[in-house]
């Protein structure tokens, strides 16, 4: 019987070629300061990353701290946006994502939804 990863990988041959063209989900860990850099490499290539912040707080919050506020004045600058999921994650998004909050307004038109 297949495995459920087995499920959801066949048959996909984008799995092994990465296109600029594409927008990536990716969750990765922050455990250090100099992990930032890949972070702003994987959104400026139109990525979204999921962070999660725990490794790194578990060790100083303060880093913790300065991280976020460096991905914030990052994604400023790029135009993109950040928000916090829960207290242990973090998302970051490229300029052509924007994040829903609860107290944005809904747009007056129907939001096309995958079926």
């Amino acid at each position: 019987m297949p495995t459920l990863i087995n499920l959801f990988r066949r048959g996909r041959k984008e799995d092994k070629v990465e296109s600029s063209s594409q927008t990536f989900l990716k969750a990765m860990p922050l455990r250090d300061l100099t992990d930032l850099e890949v972070i702003k490499s994987e959104v400026q290539s139109g990525n979204i990353v999921i962070l999660k912040i725990t490794p790194l707080a578990s060790k100083s919050v303060e880093d913790v701290k300065k991280a976020v506020s460096e991905l914030c004045a990052f994604v400023e600058s790029i135009g993109g946006d950040i928000a916090r999921l829960g207290e242990e994650r973090v998302v970051v998004c490229p300029p052509h994502v924007k994040i829903w909050r609860a107290g944005s307004p809904l747009p007056s038109e129907p939001v096309p939804t995958a079926i």
